[in-house]
């Protein structure tokens, strides 16, 4: 198992002009990104909420969550973002990799468009 790094924008929303790019640690075990404080306070990204996360050594630690917009080769998309303090590695979560429709290839460590699925069910009422 390797580590894999991979450069992402980080953006308010959408629309934002203003954007910093991060580097990212993928960790396909975390649901939510990390991105350092002062890259989102830069941002004008606000949080809202604050929640306790477990550490891989089971320490619990609470940090602030707001939301952030993601671009990766000219794809972006919204997810939940941790405030995170000094010390923490910015981290590339699955609801990221998710909002972009991306997934990590475990072998070559490399990015790729998820296969997306829709499924469809007909109900017929009478």
């Amino acid at each position: 198992m390797g580590i894999t790094y991979v450069s992402f924008k980080v953006k308010e929303s959408r629309k934002s002009t203003k954007a910093k790019k991060v580097d990212f640690m993928i960790d396909s075990g975390a649901i939510y990104s990390l991105v350092p404080g002062e890259i989102l306070d830069a941002l004008g990204i606000e949080p809202y909420k604050t929640l306790e996360f477990a550490l891989a050594d089971g320490t619990k630690i609470s940090r602030k969550v707001g939301d952030a917009y993601f671009e990766y080769n000219n794809e972006g998309g919204s997810a939940p973002v941790i405030y995170g303090e000094q010390g923490d590695t910015a981290l590339l979560g699955a609801t990221t990799l998710e909002a972009l429709g991306l997934v990590l290839n475990p072998f070559s460590r490399t990015l790729h468009p998820m296969r997306l699925l829709m499924a469809s069910i007909n109900i017929n009422l009478k």
